[in-house]
């Protein structure tokens, strides 16, 4: 019998972990735009300590092993910020991003956010797809370097719960498995 995904509020303990898992799944980013210094490349783990004491971040675990993680600010006019979210390639088209995105999102509109906001490269098919699959509309997009163009997407809280019958099954098991 197989172990199940269960995803959780992240620990300080957990943070070697995340960070390894960061460095692993941001090459792939780095390769398509050829930039290898990129912020989750270079974060240090002083710096990755302060976000888990800082804001909502949440983990996605394979027995001891964090395959997933993903973070998130409340802001003050209502607009939760979503970011970092990372999931192992070996656990990749698996539903485990959606899992992770929900939980967040219920999580963080449990703290008050009415409209959800994250940004990733224009390049990305993959991000780019999920994020419309779970209802995120592009908002704007912000030119960083000459090869790297940051696609900023949104959706309110209304969106939030229209998407989530459509993946009934993600949903409800984010949010039985989140904190």
């Amino acid at each position: 019998m197989g172990m199940s995904v269960t995803i959780s509020a992240a620990t300080d303990h957990d943070a070697e972990q995340i960070l390894k898992l960061q460095y692993l799944c941001y090459q792939g980013e780095a390769e398509l735009y050829g930039d290898y210094s990129i912020a989750p490349l270079t974060q240090t783990l002083a710096e990755l300590r302060a976000e888990l004491a800082a804001g909502c971040v949440l983990v996605a675990r394979l027995g001891d092993e964090v395959v997933g993680s993903v973070r998130g600010a409340a802001g003050p006019e209502g607009t939760a910020v979503i970011s970092g979210m990372i999931v192992h390639p070996r656990m990749q088209r698996h539903g485990l991003g959606g899992r992770l995105l929900a939980a967040v999102e219920s999580r963080l509109a449990a703290e008050g956010a009415t409209r959800f906001r994250l940004a990733t490269g224009h390049r990305n098919e993959g991000t780019l797809r999920l994020y419309r699959k779970w209802g995120y509309a592009q908002v704007a997009t912000e030119q960083v370097t000459r090869k790297l163009t940051l696609v900023t997407m949104e959706k309110g809280l209304k969106e939030q719960q229209e998407t989530a019958p459509v993946r009934e099954d993600a949903a409800e098991a984010a949010l039985a498995t989140s904190v």
